[in-house]
């Protein structure tokens, strides 16, 4: 099997994977600001990771997987000096911010159970972490890399010499008009706030020993990420649209508090757009995951997902979400024939054998090559199409070769990829329906007819099913029927 490559943004490379702690992985990535319902946008980014991670845990490592939920400090517009995106939604639905926080929370979590993607072991929230912030802010200001002004902390990015380093930008070129807000009260406009003095009417602030105010919405990710992980931690995740400025100053601000490395690894997912524009509540053309969840299955949004690579942007269609329920579909029955499939004979058919290891090799090889979970769904393909012509063809299917073909495809297909719910029985149940009586009721007036001698008409029945896709054995144990893909 190769190894593991991962693009690394902070060297524009791919790199071969090594934890700093041998058979350990540590990951942060950014939560969601719980300010409103999620979006396909937030699916391609949190159903990225959830492979990323799944994966991780395939080969063998025990991963620690840190994502937060912001609940304060993330501010409205490109340079975060905006009002705060939660007060805001309180204003507006006319509630208190933390019941804002609790609802979207839940909505959140809801919306990721739908869609398999397995819970964080820790979502730390922002708001419960600021005693830490407050910490990293005296430290930064003992070092001199902050300025205080009017009760507001300032990181100075001149002092940090490496600013820029993730996202390519440099300081002098982030002049004063350039996407970012200037202040009079900043000494370089690129400067960002590690604290910020609340207004008297500000719901959401804290005692700090620069008065009433609260955190910086980089220094929150900064402070999570290390306390559960430390410094420095194998993986930090997040959207693209977070190398800069977010990502770039958690970077500056731990580096200069600690002056150890931060994260080694830098993983960014690309984002889901409608027409070639990204999705996002900012441009109000966003589909919530509960909308799309009422037309189209979970797992078929979580196949539309996984196929394109997380680096690569996903543009939106029905059109596309249908094709995901296709596939899913396929691999579904191509699945639910090997579960039903009858074993008629023990041992292992070595052709067979020699097929599964070679697709399982390939899967690894696809999903070690960063993550390119398109290929390893085309890998998978082309292994359920080996599946189907072996039982198809086989009189004699062994018992220990189908089992195999089972167990790959559920920790592949279902462990890895997440696309195969994890109780065999309900997905037999949710495919089956009424469809085990009727066929029933199809074999048993079958047999009735070829005890008549009727064999025109029961030739038929079984020529019409074959038609459809099913295929009628008849074996010593009675008549069984199995549904080709």
């Amino acid at each position: 099997m190769s190894e593991l490559t991962i693009y690394n943004t902070l060297t524009r490379k791919k790199e071969v994977f090594k934890p700093i702690h041998p058979g350990f992985v540590g990951i942060y990535v950014c939560g969601p600001t719980v300010y409103g319902h999620a979006h396909l946008g937030h699916a391609k980014s949190y159903v990225s990771f959830d492979v990323i991670v799944r994966y991780l845990r395939y080969l063998g490592y025990k991963v620690r997987y840190v994502q937060n939920i912001t609940d304060v400090g993330h501010l409205l517009g490109d340079a975060n000096e905006g009002e705060d995106r939660v007060l805001k939604a309180a204003r507006l639905e006319q509630l208190e911010p933390m019941e804002i926080v609790e609802r979207y929370t839940r909505s959140y979590f809801e919306d990721m159970d739908a869609l398999n993607v397995l819970r964080p072991d820790i979502s730390p929230r922002a708001s419960g972490h600021i005693p830490e912030q407050i910490e990293l802010v005296t430290e930064l200001l003992e070092k001199g890399y902050a300025y205080e002004r009017n009760g507001t902390v300032y990181f100075d990015v001149q002092k940090f010499k490496e600013y820029g380093k993730l996202s390519g930008r440099k300081v002098e070129e982030l002049v004063a008009g350039a996407r970012i807000d200037v202040k009079e009260e900043k000494k370089h406009p690129a400067d960002f706030a590690l604290w910020k003095r609340a207004e008297p009417e500000h719901l959401m602030q804290w005692n700090s020993p620069w008065g009433r105010g609260y955190p910086g919405w980089h220094a929150e990710c900064s402070v999570m990420s290390t306390k559960y992980l430390g410094q420095p931690f194998d993986i930090h995740g997040g959207g693209i649209e977070n190398v800069f400025p977010h990502h770039e100053c958690e970077i500056a601000q731990s580096e200069a508090a600690t002056g150890k490395p931060f994260a080694r690894y830098w993983i960014h997912n690309n984002m889901v757009t409608v027409d070639g524009t990204k999705m996002g509540k900012s441009l109000n053309n966003f589909i919530t995951i509960k909308e799309a969840l009422k037309k189209y299955p979970p797992l078929g949004i979580r196949f539309f997902v996984l196929s394109s690579h997380y680096r690569s942007p996903l543009d939106f269609s029905d059109e596309a979400l249908e094709a995901g329920q296709k596939g899913l579909e396929r691999l579904h029955n191509a699945y639910i024939r090997l579960l039903k499939a009858r074993s008629n004979a023990s041992g292992k058919n070595e052709v067979m054998e020699e097929k599964i290891a070679a697709y399982r090799g390939r899967f690894e090889d696809e999903m070690n090559d960063d993550f390119n979970t398109p290929r390893a769904i085309a890998a998978l393909f082309d292994f359920i199409k080996e599946t189907n012509q072996w039982l198809d063809k086989d009189e004699n299917i062994a018992e220990e070769t189908l089992l195999h073909a089972i167990e790959v495809l559920r920790k592949t297909a279902g462990g890895v990829l997440g696309l195969l719910p994890a109780d065999d029985t309900a997905l037999l149940k949710e495919h089956s329906g009424n469809f085990d009586e009727i066929m029933q009721l199809l074999i048993d007036l079958r047999n009735r007819l070829r005890k008549e001698k009727n064999f025109a008409l029961a030739d038929e029945i079984r020529n019409r099913l074959a038609e459809a896709g099913i295929i009628l054995k008849d074996t010593p144990q009675g008549t069984v029927w199995e549904q080709k893909d």
